[in-house]
């Protein structure tokens, strides 16, 4: 039995694949012939101007449409970040449903593989999904149509969506575009990898424990984690249904800053209420954002380490180059030190396991590929409690990890009284941090690393599964938080210090720096995170903007890739 399920496992994969590879080669040839100069024009207008055009009937939907579709087949050759091609039903999409009158008018979105599109299936990365197309689309789609957006292509990912990677066996590993031995991130890899290549100007991904930033950061790209109930979350699937504990948001990402906010602003300005019961019926608050945008000086809280994981030297300098740049502005600037956010890693990573692993290991066919990372999750998991203990008591008191033990020392599955015990522990961490944030810090935004290092090697979250604090406090008090990529891997300025001993670190450190090495990471892109409260998505798109402008002003703005 087993060998028959993992015969067809196999033949689902490779069916898949074969699908893929037949849409693209059947392509109509102004999908491959070379980009002309008025499609280069096209590439390098912001979206806004892009919709102007459409409006004034200046510009074809179809030929930006098929423009960017000849950038998202070469970023595909180079990364494999494309699972689902959706290019000759966009076509017909853009010609019979689209709203071309509407704020997207025209303009092509692309998509992570979990979201529902009419006519395709929704693997998720798992071979059992595939074969079964939806029938209609899901309510972020509808939405998007209705605003003048065009789907045209869906991304990869991981299967558990709990990685930092985006490999499965039913789309194979999506690669980093800035150098191929190193993952783009996850679990919204493929579209960052897409987004940061130019093969797409603006797209949607989902977050539940920095699955939208860490993309970002790893790949070279924006994003914005929402608030819960700020964005559309329906029509979509998921490795983990019913997991509600800490809350997976779907959310914006985008090749510029411009275009991420100019997407955010102009969904919830389509009230996404009106078509997902989730959604709060809140307005974007252009006060807010100006308000933000005028405030002479503003407080800006440093948080220079999670007391877990030390940033790498390429993530502190990025972080340093963010604090003097607005520091120079006239910005008043100091360091943090918050409530424990190892506390909130312990929190939510059991909340977020609470069921033992079973519910997306249920999923897997005999045979499959599982990532690294969430392997390791099951192995401790399964491991028999006793062991567990002993081993707890010897990482504890004989190798003196007390960070690393912490961890470990209740990761079972939890009882519906265990659970309801961290649910309360985890309300109680978010009024202390609501309580330091307004009475301690007063800071208008805190800007953090948003992982300790840059891009992970291939197979690396095997090793650094559970270096995910920076992004992962903010699911759990569910902050609206915004990625800038600032800089790149320098292969001298960010070499680790001749004092550096890896043996003094902690078990999560050592895991986050096996696979740190300047020269071999020189080039990838270094981002930082830039933090306001819930629902704060207007402030922080905002402060985003002025950051930028701080840097453009002292060393200089991130450098994209420039579309060939």
């Amino acid at each position: 039995m087993a060998f028959l399920e993992y015969k067809q496992h196999r033949r689902d994969c490779q069916r898949k694949q074969a699908e893929r590879a037949s849409k693209i080669a059947a392509l109509p040839q102004a999908y491959l012939y070379p980009l002309l100069p008025s499609e280069r024009t096209i590439l390098g207008k912001p979206i806004q101007e892009l919709v102007q055009d459409v409006h004034k009937q200046v510009t074809s939907p179809i030929d930006i449409l098929r423009t960017y579709g000849k950038v998202t087949i070469e970023a595909h050759k180079k990364t494999n970040c494309v699972t689902e091609i959706l290019f000759p039903q966009a076509e017909e999409w853009a010609e019979k449903e689209i709203n071309l009158k509407g704020p997207l008018a025209g303009i092509p979105v692309s998509l992570k593989d979990s979201i529902q599109v009419k006519g395709f299936d929704i693997s998720v990365g798992y071979s059992r999904n595939t074969g079964k197309p939806y029938a209609e689309d899901g309510a972020m789609v509808k939405l998007l149509k209705d605003a003048g957006a065009i789907p045209f292509v869906k991304t990869n990912l991981p299967t558990t969506l709990l990685s930092f990677e985006s490999t499965n066996d039913v789309w194979g590993r999506c690669t980093n575009p800035h150098n191929s031995n190193y993952s783009p991130g996850g679990s919204t890899g493929g579209e960052a990898a897409l987004l940061a290549f130019g093969g797409s100007r603006i797209g949607i991904g989902s977050d539940v424990a920095g699955s939208v930033r860490v993309p970002a950061h790893f790949s070279g790209c924006y994003s914005l984690r929402c608030s819960t109930g700020r964005w559309p979350k329906m029509g979509m699937n998921t490795s983990m249904p019913g997991q509600e504990a800490i809350p997976s948001v779907f959310s914006p990402m985008a090749r510029t800053l411009d275009d991420l906010t100019y997407f955010t602003r102009s969904l919830i300005g389509m009230k996404p209420w009106n078509y997902d019961y989730t959604v709060h019926p809140l307005e974007w608050r252009d006060h807010i954002a100006a308000e933000y945008k005028e405030k002479k000086q503003l407080r800006v809280g440093i948080l220079r380490t999670d007391g877990v994981v030390d940033p790498s030297p390429a993530c502190a300098r990025a972080l340093e180059n963010v604090a003097s740049a607005l520091a120079a502005e006239g910005h008043e600037v100091f360091d943090v030190n918050p409530p424990s956010p190892y506390e909130a890693l312990v929190i939510a990573s059991q909340l977020l396991n609470s069921d033992g692993c079973q519910t997306f290991m249920s999923f897997f066919r005999t045979g499959e590929w599982n990532d690294p990372g969430a392997a390791q999750m099951v192995f401790y998991m399964r491991l028999p409690r006793l062991v567990k203990y002993f081993y707890y008591l010897w990482v504890k008191y004989v190798k003196g990890d007390g960070i690393w033990a912490g961890l470990l020392r209740n990761w079972h599955p939890k009882t519906a009284y265990e659970y309801w015990q961290l649910a309360g522990r985890r309300e109680a961490f978010k009024a202390k941090f609501f309580k330091w944030w307004a009475e301690e810090a007063k800071m208008d935004f805190m800007v953090t690393p948003p992982n300790a290092t840059p891009a992970v090697p291939h197979d690396g979250m095997r090793d650094a599964v559970s270096s995910c604090g920076y992004t992962f406090l903010f699911n759990l008090l569910d902050y609206s938080a915004g990625i800038i990529p600032v800089t790149h891997v320098d292969p001298v300025l960010d070499q680790l210090p001749a004092t550096f001993n890896f043996k003094n670190l902690n078990g999560v450190a050592k895991g986050a720096y096996k696979h740190y090495d300047a020269t071999k990471m020189a080039g990838l892109p270094v981002a930082v995170q830039v933090v306001g409260r819930r629902l704060e998505e207007e402030k922080v798109l905002t402060v985003m903007e002025r950051i930028e402008d701080a840097l453009d002003k002292h060393g200089g703005r991130y450098q994209l890739i420039q579309v060939n």
